[in-house]
């Protein structure tokens, strides 16, 4: 399943309450240190497009001011073709929700809070088999993954998606399709609990977990499962940067809300760059949210590495409110976006307008 089928099938996502911080010092400062601007586009690389196809569409890519690109699955022709026509190549990589150990290592698998493991019980929709980030035996395959991919000389970078836990918390609106009420955190959605987590909370804080009346409040609870993400994605970098190769990674679209919803704290990972996937519609938000959520990242990064706004297309109503989404973007300090979706002439002519218009 690609990440449009994901996000058809219901992007499994939180509403958010992003800062007010358009036009503060932090963002200023960014954009007055901001570099020239970097564009990205998420694909999947379809094994029937010919030749003269890719090298068609990756030179208007380029001419409209896409810079990169990030790859779903491992093609080296399509890589090859876009670097071809000067675009870097970076392969999207699903990080811990993945299903090809449920047969051979079932207790790799993330559990609840009730005991149930998403690898026999998954949460939700059936592809969300998230695997357990307190194993060293995960962290290590995980390594071995992005080192196999990094080996390949026709790949500039790593780009991790699906780097976080289970959605503890679904928006609003989601709850009638699902039949379920989360005015609190259900055990059912709450992972993980499994006995090496336990254990390593133990080691580290001295609390057994199950003395604690409400494991969901529980601070140093949610500042473990934060950590423990944020271990494995840092490890991945000393791989890429050993590679001497970027590693980015998609993420949710403010700080507070991937710490609140999915325990994601990327604002302290050792990154290159962060697309924080603003998709305003799946959170009921209008175009100008996407300059709130900017706002937002940006000033929590604090200059440690740049940030590039993701943009659904199919979000958009007009040409004109992605005129505005960009523009709300750059206007904020991001770096640049990155766009998920079908990119027509007509929205590669939007971008190469915005992109004119922009002073760096």
């Amino acid at each position: 399943m690609n990440k449009r089928d994901f996000l058809k099938a219901s992007l499994l996502v939180g509403g958010a309450a992003a800062l007010p911080l358009a036009g503060s010092a932090s963002v200023n400062a960014a954009n007055k240190k901001r570099k020239k601007l970097k564009n990205w586009i998420w694909i999947a690389p379809n094994a029937k497009d010919t030749d003269e196809e890719l090298k068609t569409r990756y030179a208007a890519y380029k001419a409209a001011g896409i810079n990169a690109i990030f790859f779903e699955a491992d093609s080296e022709r399509h890589f090859r073709a876009a670097k071809a026509q000067g675009l870097e190549t970076h392969r999207w990589m699903w990080t811990f929700n993945r299903a090809e150990l449920i047969t051979i290592h079932p207790e790799w698998y993330a559990k609840n809070r009730n005991g149930d493991s998403c690898a026999d019980k998954p949460p939700y929709v059936g592809y969300y088999r998230w695997l357990c980030p307190s194993r060293p035996e995960v962290q290590q395959y995980l390594e071995q993954q992005v080192t196999d991919i990094l080996n390949k000389d026709y790949v500039d970078g790593i780009h991790l998606d699906y780097v976080r836990y289970c959605d503890v918390v679904l928006p609003v609106n989601l709850w009638d399709k699902y039949k379920i009420d989360q005015t609190k955190e259900l055990p059912e959605y709450d992972y993980c609990y499994c006995d090496v987590c336990r254990d390593k909370f133990k080691e580290q804080y001295g609390k057994v977990l199950a003395d604690i009346q409400y494991p969901e409040a529980s601070l140093s609870w949610r500042l473990f499962r934060y950590n423990n993400i944020s271990r494995v994605v840092n490890s991945l970098s000393g791989i890429a940067h050993q590679h001497k190769k970027t590693i980015t990674a998609a993420v949710f679209p403010t700080p507070e809300v991937a710490r609140r919803n999915v325990r994601q704290d990327w604002t302290n990972w050792k990154l290159d760059g962060v697309c924080p996937m603003i998709y305003h519609g799946f959170y009921k938000e209008e175009v100008n949210w996407i300059g709130d959520a900017v706002a937002e990242g940006v000033h929590f990064l604090a200059g440690s590495f740049p940030l590039y706004a993701g943009l659904y297309l199919s979000d958009f109503k007009s040409d004109d409110e992605l005129r505005q989404g960009i523009q709300h973007a750059l206007k904020n300090g991001a770096a640049g976006v990155s766009m998920f979706g079908n990119a027509t002439d007509k929205v590669l002519a939007i971008l190469k307008e915005e992109m004119a218009n922009v002073s760096v």
